[in-house]
This record gives C-alpha cells, sequence and structure tokens, in this order.
C-alpha cells in the first residue's frame, strides 16, 4: 500500500473498523427486534455506570430514540458493568488483524474515545463518538480525527505523534499490507503528510491547517461519505 493509502487508510479505518466491532458483538442489531421497554430509560441497576438518560442523548447526537435503544441494548449485552476497559477494547480489535499487532493503534483510538480521559469508555462516550464519526458534518469528523492525532491533546500534530500512528497502522495491518512495507516507510509518509499539512512550516500542524488541507482533497473528502448510512 503507497504512501497515498497509507493517508486514506488512516483517514478511514476508524470508522470500518468500529463498524466491524459492533456487528461481530451483535451491537448493531435490527431496530425492529427492539420495542419500547424499561431499557428506554438507559437505567439498569446492577451496571457500575449508569449512561445518561435517553432525551439528553438524543440532543446530544444525531441518533433517533429508536437507534439509541439498539445501541444501548447492544452495549449493554457485551458490556454489563456499563463501561469498556482498554484490555477489552485491545483484544476486540486483535481479533480482526491476527498477522499483525493493533494493540498500540487500539490505544490511540481507545484515548479518543475516552473523552474524560478516565480510563475507561462510557455509552455516553460510544455514541457520541459513533454520531460524530456516522452522522457528523465533515468538519466534526476531521475534527474527531485530529484529536486521533493529537496523542498528547495539546492541539498540535507533531512528526513525533504521526509516526507514533503510522507505525502503529503498519504493525497493525502486518503482512497484509502489500507490496512488503520497508522500514523507513512510515517516516516517508510523515515526511509527506507534513509537507502537505504544516502550510507555515513551523514543524507542527494545527487543527486548522489539518481541516483546510483535508477539505481540500478530494479521496480524503470522499472517504468522510462512504459510511453515513450504516445505521
Amino acid at each position: 500500500m503507497g504512501i497515498q493509502g497509507m493517508e486514506l487508510f488512516a483517514i478511514g479505518v476508524v470508522i470500518i473498523l468500529f463498524m466491524a466491532v459492533l456487528k461481530q458483538f451483535g451491537i448493531l442489531e435490527p431496530m425492529s427486534s427492539f420495542e419500547d421497554s424499561s431499557d428506554s430509560d438507559l437505567e439498569l441497576s446492577t451496571v457500575r455506570h449508569q449512561p445518561e438518560g435517553l432525551d439528553q442523548l438524543q440532543a446530544q447526537t444525531k441518533f433517533t430514540r429508536k437507534e439509541l435503544q439498539s445501541l444501548y441494548r447492544g452495549f449493554k449485552n457485551e458490556c454489563p458493568s456499563g463501561l469498556v476497559d482498554e484490555e477489552t477494547f485491545k483484544s476486540i480489535y486483535s481479533q480482526f488483524f491476527p498477522q499483525g499487532d493493533a494493540t498500540t493503534y487500539a490505544h490511540f483510538l481507545f484515548n479518543a474515545f475516552d473523552m474524560d480521559r478516565n480510563g475507561s469508555i462510557r455509552f455516553e462516550d460510544f455514541v457520541i463518538g459513533l454520531s460524530v464519526l456516522l452522522r457528523g458534518s465533515v468538519t466534526e469528523k476531521l475534527n474527531w480525527a485530529f484529536n486521533l492525532y493529537d496523542i498528547n491533546k495539546d492541539g498540535y500534530i507533531t512528526k513525533e505523534e504521526m509516526l507514533a500512528i503510522m507505525k502503529s497502522i503498519y504493525d497493525m495491518m502486518g503482512r497484509y499490507t502489500y507490496p512488503c512495507v520497508r522500514d523507513e516507510a512510515p517516516s516517508e509518509h510523515v515526511d509527506k503528510f507534513f509537507q502537505k499539512m504544516d502550510r507555515n512550516r513551523d514543524g507542527v500542524v494545527t487543527i486548522e491547517e489539518f481541516i483546510e488541507t483535508c477539505q481540500k482533497d478530494e479521496n480524503i473528502m470522499n472517504s468522510m461519505q462512504l459510511f453515513e448510512n450504516v445505521i
């Protein structure tokens, strides 16, 4: 996979893999199989974390009431505690890349979903992030992607951060990557990324530079539209 292909993969892999995980674990079950019930208020007496009310989550996301009920039913079935920790998240992703090592990429992705940085993903984190990825505007999706790449959350993407992300993607793909990846390939990708994104050549990429450049790239814009109607 060439440099341009890896750049598009880095943008789109979040949505592709996350939808695969949802389907694999039964979280995206048919909406018609769920009727209004006691689950609709999104409360459980035995969970460690009780999510916000349905009306509040509907206001915060672009999901309907029935979609939220369906998502919550699947989340509750797979995560009875109401929380997903990082090790569980990593084990899920590892199943999709048996020939590679998805651990580091899963760590970065987990941190992007863990909005309050407490080491676990709540249902609220889950649906708010999913709403952005599937129903958000282009700007919202790009903001989410920027947050993924901005590892230390200081508002800038450095070459070191982008290199860590790219190495984790190559590690995750393992020997599925074709042609075979040279050791210097991640660094070459980062250099090209910064040539395109770092408009003022100050060595970092800001959110403004990131969004402006992506919005002018037809391939990236097309990738943003691929999964809008998945659920």
